[in-house]
């Protein structure tokens, strides 16, 4: 029994890579990915919805977890900019 209460909200360290410059960002499982972006913007300097989150060439919904997305300790999560326009 002691080993299911530790891992009742098991930690995950994802890594966000944007431009060659990687941080990681300690998270929780269960969190929102919207979280997680608006931290990384900050920490890179960014407007918030300045990025695009990309992890295993699908991108990320705000809404969505790490454990939606089975994503484990270490993950890559790609950032890009967001690009406006270009539609007819």
């Amino acid at each position: 029994m002691a080993d299911e209460s530790e891992d009742v909200k098991p930690k995950l360290n994802l890594v966000v890579n944007y431009e060659g410059n990687h941080i990681t960002v300690k998270v929780k499982a269960n969190m929102a990915f919207k979280k997680i972006f608006e931290a990384a913007e900050k920490r890179f300097g960014k407007e918030p919805g300045t990025f695009k989150f990309v992890h295993e060439g699908q991108r990320l919904n705000a809404m969505d977890t790490p454990a939606q997305r089975e994503m484990e300790d270490g993950d890559m999560i790609d950032a890009v900019l967001e690009q406006l326009g270009g539609g007819r």
